[in-house]
């Protein structure tokens, strides 16, 4: 009988033979891993947008011009028009789930406004949509070599450039991604 093992709180890496446009060179941080599925934010992917953005969108006031300017992440294809925050486990929300004990997805307007006036967590990532998989789809695309699983490294989720997350949580395995390519050939 094989143990299951679920990746909650840890990266998954697109692999660089990963084409499809909407995962290609990603890093997504899976929240939630089950049986019946898996839930993840791609933390490496602009919505071209600033959270300032939102808050006009929400009608939300705003102290902080330090949160206003800060980068909002497209979180994945599914939902795009919601919201999910990636923050340090704390804080009194109206819909929060702990991925960890040091990380929580909150999805209420609650932090957004607590943000928006430099009273939320010190430590945020703010997407829209996420990427979803149903039961056995990642297990299935891990074991086709489109992704490498990574631990979770706070750092990367909340302090390493965008543009250099995807070979930074490579990096702390002493993985070279750019260096991996598909098996070829058949035995």
């Amino acid at each position: 009988m094989t143990e299951v093992t679920y990746l909650n709180n840890q990266f998954i890496i697109a692999m660089p033979n990963l084409d499809d446009p909407t995962f290609f060179h990603t890093v997504t941080y899976l929240c939630q891993h089950s049986d019946s599925g898996a839930l993840g934010i791609v933390i490496n992917r602009s919505a071209n947008m600033k959270l300032g953005d939102i808050f006009k969108q929400m009608k939300i006031r705003v102290t902080s011009k330090t949160a206003a300017q800060s980068i909002v992440f497209a979180g994945g294809p599914v939902q795009q028009e919601r919201g999910f925050v990636l923050h340090p486990t704390g804080g009194e929300w109206d819909m929060s789930i702990e991925v960890s004990d040091t990380i929580s997805l909150t999805t209420s307007r609650d932090v957004i406004e607590a943000i928006a006036l430099d009273k939320g967590p010190e430590s945020y990532l703010v997407a829209l949509g996420y990427a979803g998989w149903s039961e056995g789809q990642l297990e299935q695309e891990i074991l086709a070599n489109a992704w490498l699983t990574s631990p979770f490294g706070e750092q990367i989720l909340f302090d390493t450039p965008i543009d250099l997350r995807w070979r930074a949580a490579a990096d702390q395995m002493g993985i070279n991604i750019n260096t991996l390519t598909i098996p070829a050939g058949h035995a």
